[in-house]
């Protein structure tokens, strides 16, 4: 855990993009930190069969709606799980050192951050649900 006075501050985010040859929607992330002279780049990818499908299950089962709707939904979704990953990833240290840091979904090698983002995930649940309801109006 990083302490106060280094903490990580997000300048900006972008996304999300369709990866070429891959299942997956992709934020980058300007991040830093005090000690920092510049700001660092971090790829964030949601695997949309691995993590935005199974979160969007667990949230509204089978989703009725426009295609439009889903989109948005989906784009709500994945932009929520990329920020969980980015607290996950600052609490395990991944983002401690600058560097540019491409952030892969959390399965095979990264897997046993899942449960974490999970964890995340289940708290958020409600807002996440309030957001949709309000922008989505499903």
């Amino acid at each position: 855990m990083q302490s106060t006075e280094n903490s990580l501050t997000i300048l900006d985010v972008s996304g999300p993009f369709r990866e070429p040859r891959e299942q997956v929607f992709s934020y980058d992330y300007s991040i830093q930190r005090a000690t920092w002279a510049t700001p660092q780049a971090v790829r964030v990818k949601v695997s949309i069969p691995d993590e935005l499908e199974p979160f969007k299950r667990r949230l509204f089962g089978v989703v009725a709606g426009s295609p439009g709707q889903q989109l948005l939904i989906s784009n709500i979704l994945s932009k929520t799980i990329a920020d969980s990953k980015m607290r996950v990833a600052d609490q395990e240290g991944l983002l401690a050192e600058r560097r540019d840091v491409m952030l892969a979904p959390f399965v095979g090698p990264l897997g046993h951050l899942f449960p974490k983002l999970e964890s995340l995930f289940e708290t958020d649940q409600p807002a996440v649900r309030e957001e949709v309801k309000r922008r989505v109006g499903i």
